[in-house]
């Protein structure tokens, strides 16, 4: 072949490789740097920009997991607030701030969205140091609206004219912090913006065309006080059958009158509902809401999942989750039963023959396995939603009526219970049941959802006693001993996930309450691994005895009360303690193991593996372990240079 030929050739795949770019459709959302893109686009444009969005979400939470259902049924929404608004000067408050994934490709981190809570990645919440357009990073629901209207009442006194749109789903307003705020908004601020989004309402096929007709009309000026005939309005255009039905959705919550009473008697004007689909809808009334004088709350209607089918027929499996096939929304089986798993079936086995026995969620039904005691045992399941406070004061007063309340809530959510530790369960020693699911790392949710300060908040309450166990097996011993202890609170922390794969025996036992598992004994050193780290301490003494190092190893169970007759005798026979915990340091596990030695003059050096002094980021638990020092290389290499012996010791084994 010439040369010549070679080259025209050449021209010829470069032309056709154009042709092919050039007949390839451009996604609209590849085009979207920041939100000005957004506002650039013409309006007919933006249901498709809205299904490539869409697209983006389904395939990329394929790979990484996360909060898929919540970030569809926002997509609109999201458009219609960045078309109308202009982040960073306005603020955009999410509440809990999971349904924020499609904020974040309309930000700048469109090019970043694949690494969505990977270490070193997008955090799966809004977070004020990710970017300039999150003003408010959260990760519990009901925070909202008083962090925006402290933003809002900051804007007034310094004279800013900026909008200020909380964005809450219908659940935010089980939480009562929500209405302690609501309570002070007209009283403190007049330029306010609420997003009701409610993505579960029941009838919303039946009354989506008045809903619509109705939103026509109290967008314009001279109606503001229209819902005051809204009665009036449906007899006339629908006639007495219609009033019929309007009439009974005022006996509820989610009516179409009802809320703009309760609302509005709170000091919002109440406008809605309309559809949070229909984005020109969305834009017009906006663009009417920035322009109001008072407080304002925008109820609309969306659909969780919408888009995908999978999450439409199972919104609770696809609120949170991780990988999934995208052709059939199935996700990959864990190879064991996770502990949340594990607790709602013992608990609904132990109910059928203690009739005392009931159970008690924040909304979190599947989360933390209770689904299982529902199917089970209806009547004495307990569903609360986003009320840990409630749900801790509720069991309080079941314990007083002799009942066996099992209260199940994640590590980092009964934190918003603690006054109710302090002042209600643990002064009148009630018999209350806390169970504390996600304690330690959470992993890829990350520093919002980390369980790592339980032991730190509860260890030095009096009349508490507080486990962890080192296994599936031996945690369902502590859930039976746990319903046979009737002295007082008693709490379990456990980790997320899937534990060892320990076969549970058939039969739980009773444990001593206070009473360590000594595993092994050993003269040089003797390492307390606590719950979940035992495995890591396991790993850690086999490393040290490859050196010729004699370890003992013990399993604590108890961090309150602590076997400290096991801990002395071992303090004292060996040349250093080490305690691993999935906890922080301070005030952990190895800070009450230091205490106690210090309070017996007892001079044996301890070594602590936990969590540092820091807010730990979001990234798989194995890379988060080896980056902080929560692993056996890094307890061998703590304790080495403290070992009298060492300079004998065994060279490694490779």
């Amino acid at each position: 072949m010439t040369p010549k030929m070679q080259m025209t050739k050449s021209n010829s795949s470069e032309n056709s490789r154009t042709a092919e770019a050039t007949l390839a459709p451009k996604r609209l959302l590849d085009g979207i740097r920041s939100p000005a893109d957004v506002k650039s686009l013409r309006e007919q444009d933006l249901p498709q920009l809205a299904h490539e969005v869409r697209d983006e979400l389904i395939k990329v939470l394929s790979q990484t997991g996360g909060h898929l259902g919540p970030n569809l049924g926002v997509v609109e929404l999201t458009i219609a607030l960045h078309r109308v608004f202009d982040t960073p000067r306005d603020r955009f408050v999410m509440d809990v701030s999971h349904q924020g994934y499609v904020h974040k490709m309309l930000t700048g981190r469109l090019d970043r969205f694949h690494t969505m809570r990977q270490f070193g990645g997008l955090n799966g919440f809004l977070l004020r140091t990710e970017s300039e357009h999150d003003c408010y990073g959260a990760g519990h629901a009901g925070t909202a609206l008083s962090a925006a209207l402290g933003m809002a009442v900051g804007r007034d006194l310094r004279g800013g004219n900026e909008n200020i749109i909380v964005v809450a789903g219908d659940a935010a307003f089980t939480c009562g912090i929500s209405y302690e705020a609501l309570n002070n908004v007209k009283a403190h601020t007049k330029r306010f913006i609420v997003v009701l989004n409610d993505n579960e309402w029941s009838i919303a096929k039946n009354v989506g065309a008045i809903a619509s007709y109705l939103n026509t009309i109290v967008t314009s000026p001279t109606f503001a006080h229209l819902h005051e005939k809204a009665r009036d309005f449906v007899q006339a255009i629908a006639g007495k059958s219609v009033a019929e039905f309007a009439h009974k959705v005022e006996e509820s919550v989610k009516g179409l009158l009802v809320p703009s009473v309760i609302f509005e008697e709170l000091g919002l004007r109440y406008y809605g509902p309309i559809d949070g689909h229909d984005i020109p809808l969305l834009i017009r009334t906006f663009e009417f809401l920035k322009t109001q004088e008072e407080p304002v709350l925008l109820h609309i209607l969306t659909k969780k999942g919408k888009g995908y089918e999978p999450a439409i027929k199972q919104p609770d499996k696809f609120h949170g989750l991780g990988k999934y096939k995208i052709e059939s929304g199935e996700t990959a089986p864990t190879p064991t039963p996770t502990y949340s798993e594990i607790i709602g079936k013992t608990l609904a086995k132990f109910a059928e023959t203690n009739q005392k026995i009931v159970a008690i969620t924040a909304a979190m039904p599947s989360g933390t396995g209770l689904s299982h005691f529902a199917k089970a045992h209806p009547g004495r399941y307990f569903d609360v939603g986003i009320a840990e406070e409630h749900a801790t004061l509720f069991a309080c007063g079941l314990a007083t009526q002799g009942l066996q309340p099992f209260l199940a809530i994640y590590s980092t959510f009964f934190q918003r219970a603690y006054d109710m530790a302090i002042h209600d369960i643990a002064i009148q020693n009630l018999n209350v049941k806390l169970c504390m699911d996600r304690a330690g790392l959470s992993g890829d949710d990350g520093p919002t959802h980390h369980g790592l300060f339980d032991i730190g908040y509860l260890r030095h309450i009096p009349n508490w006693v507080h486990m962890q166990p080192k296994n599936e097996d031996e945690f369902v011993d502590m859930l039976w001993t746990m319903a046979h202890y009737n002295s007082g609170p008693i709490a379990v922390r456990y980790p997320r996930g899937s534990g060892t794969g320990t076969q549970i025996k058939p039969e739980p036992k009773l444990l001593e309450i206070g009473k360590a598992e000594v595993v092994q004994h050993g003269r040089d050193v003797a390492i307390f691994g606590l719950g979940n780290m035992f495995e890591v301490a396991e790993e850690a003494a086999r490393k040290l005895e490859e050196k010729g190092i004699s370890v003992a190893l013990v399993n604590p169970r108890w961090i309150k009360p602590m076997d400290t007759g096991t801990l002395e005798f071992f303090a004292r026979s060996v040349e250093v303690v080490c305690t691993i915990e999935d906890h922080v340091l301070h005030n952990g596990f190895g800070c009450a193991v230091m205490e106690h030695l210090h309070s017996q003059m007892i001079n044996t050096p301890v070594v602590r593996i936990g969590w540092p002094d820091q807010f730990i980021e979001h990234g798989a638990v194995p890379i988060l372990r080896k980056k902080h020092g929560i692993t056996a290389d890094a307890l061998v290499e703590k304790v080495l240079p403290l070992l009298r012996k060492k300079s004998t010791l065994k060279p490694s084994v490779a």
